[in-house]
């Protein structure tokens, strides 16, 4: 009798499998079939939500079907991550987000109403963009060299504004001072600080080149260095932090994310239209018009740089001991 059990049970458990197999495939296949909602961390008219929009159009082309951005801004894209990880994972909710909700937040942030590791899954990237380090024209400091030499020379006395502690504009400077053993005082904001910048209340920030550009070819503020990997094609005389600081790189890149238990046949297909997107030479231009890049990652490289970045920015947020309540 037990032999005869086995006997069945083999092309049974097979045959489940195909069959299961066959629903994730034809899930896959039959989506989407109504809209498709996109959940912005940020308020309308932030770079998050321009872009997120710009993508949208691209997707809704493309899927057949409408895609409505919904904006739910709070506590640096958290609220927005909690909506998307506590959403139906049937493939109709996705999360676009600042990388640094999964990247800073979980490490600066006591308590997280989700788990960004285990409730929510990396399907697509849309761009990056790397920060620029900006200064009041009327600052003495003309270079990197020069603000490291006046930063040794009257400890804690510069001041560089951030957004707010534990934001990338604050943690780059973090990793400067530590490389440069240079001490600066820190002011950060609840808000932008470029105001105080060009008005000289504060001498530097470090801002997103996608608003800085606009600042520095205005002559409203002067460029000091990009933090990206090379120079910036806009602004070619502009060095870059590692040229005088060997290894400071950094970029912020935005991204899609999805409640973990979406069919991975949905998540593959998503992705591979978000790549086609970053290869769309229409959409390429917009995204570089803004001063940014497009960016079309598979999941896994996604994934992987996920990882990377949590990696330095962990170990700044554990060494300098910062915290958000």
């Amino acid at each position: 009798m037990r032999s005869t059990f086995k006997w069945l049970a083999g092309p049974f458990i097979g045959l489940l499998l195909g069959l299961a197999c066959s629903f994730a495939s034809a899930q896959g296949a039959a989506w989407p079939s109504k809209p498709i909602r996109i959940v912005v961390g940020f308020a309308p008219g932030t770079p998050p939500d321009i872009f997120a929009r710009l993508y949208g159009e691209y997707m809704a082309r493309q899927l057949g079907v409408p895609v409505v951005i919904d904006n739910k801004p709070g506590t640096a894209g958290n609220l927005a991550s909690d909506a998307v990880a506590k959403a139906p994972p049937d493939g109709y909710a996705f999360l676009y987000n600042l990388s640094t909700a999964f990247t800073i937040n979980p490490y600066i942030y006591a308590k997280l109403p989700f788990d960004p590791q285990k409730d929510l899954v990396p399907v697509a990237t849309t761009m990056r963009q790397g920060l620029v380090l900006i200064a009041s024209p009327k600052f003495p400091a003309k270079s990197v060299k020069e603000l490291i030499a006046a930063a040794k020379a009257k400890p804690g006395t510069i001041s560089h504004a951030s957004y707010g502690a534990g934001s990338p504009s604050h943690l780059i400077v973090e990793w400067f001072k530590d490389e440069t053993g240079t001490d600066m005082l820190h002011v950060p904001y609840r808000a932008s600080p470029v105001a105080d910048v060009v008005g000289g209340q504060v001498d530097t920030v470090m801002e997103p080149i996608a608003t800085g550009y606009q600042l520095i070819s205005s002559g409203r503020v002067q460029a000091l260095a990009y933090s990206g990997p090379s120079r910036h094609p806009a602004m070619p005389d502009v060095p870059t932090l590692s040229e005088v600081v060997p290894g400071l790189v950094m970029t912020s890149w935005h991204g899609l994310w999805a409640p973990a238990a979406t069919p991975v046949a949905i998540q593959q297909r998503f992705n591979a239209v978000m790549i086609e997107a970053s290869k769309d030479p229409d959409l390429a231009k917009r995204i570089r018009d803004l001063n940014s890049e497009p960016l079309g990652l598979t999941q896994a490289e996604m994934a992987a740089a996920v990882r990377r970045d949590a990696d330095i920015y962990s170990r700044i947020v554990k060494a300098k001991n910062i915290r958000v309540d």
